[in-house]
């Protein structure tokens, strides 16, 4: 028993002597890249929006939009972050993973004045009584991307009230007419039916 327990040590202190130590890199070196520059996320915001070059700007607004500016000033919001109820399990009870973003719509000079009525328009379930418009993200557990969510928000309510308004063609303005045509008649059926029913619960007096 002896014997196998010294053989045992014997082989172990061998191995450690054969094989060569393992090599240690320091965390400054691994998150460094092969040219030298530091490591960057593929969700680092100069990634997911590589037209923004400023850090006081972000984030473009499509070029289709004709606005006064083409970049969302961030100094122009107000952003927020607080608890999540979206993905993230336990962790959304400890971090401020949703984001909030809110701006005064009828000072935001940075967008056009008929689109920013027109989102007056098409929003205004997402507008508060002292005129800003807000809008939250907690799709993701980290704040930075539900940040970037918010303003893709911004974008797309931007590029959608920019859009012309649609022509109906004749087919559509026909088919437009047949319909409210057979609910008026509907409607003026269910008047004369219901009239019938209290006409017939009249009681004749003598």
């Amino acid at each position: 028993m002896a014997a196998a327990r010294s053989l045992r040590c014997g082989l172990s202190g061998a191995r450690a002597w054969l094989l060569p130590s393992p090599v240690r890199c320091s965390r400054r070196v691994v998150h460094k890249q092969v040219d030298g520059t530091e490591f960057r996320s593929i969700y680092s915001l100069d990634k997911l929006y590589p037209e923004s070059r400023d850090s006081d700007t972000a984030w473009r607004v499509p070029d289709d939009a004709k606005q006064a500016s083409n970049d969302i000033p961030l100094g122009r919001l107000t952003i927020s972050y607080c608890r999540s109820s979206g993905p993230g399990g336990q962790n959304v009870h400890k971090v401020n993973s949703k984001a909030e973003v809110r701006f005064h719509l009828a000072t935001a000079d940075w967008i056009a004045e008929p689109v920013r009525q027109k989102i007056a328009i098409m929003h205004k379930n997402k507008i508060n009584r002292s005129g800003e418009l807000i809008l939250t993200s907690e799709c993701s557990r980290y704040q930075f991307r539900n940040l970037a969510d918010c303003l893709q928000k911004i974008r797309d309510m931007i590029a959608e009230a920019n859009q012309p308004a649609k022509e109906p063609s004749e087919e559509d303005a026909v088919q437009q007419r047949i319909r409210i045509e057979n609910m008026n008649r509907e409607r003026l059926k269910k008047k004369r039916i219901n009239s019938a029913i209290k006409t017939s619960r009249r009681v004749d007096v003598d």
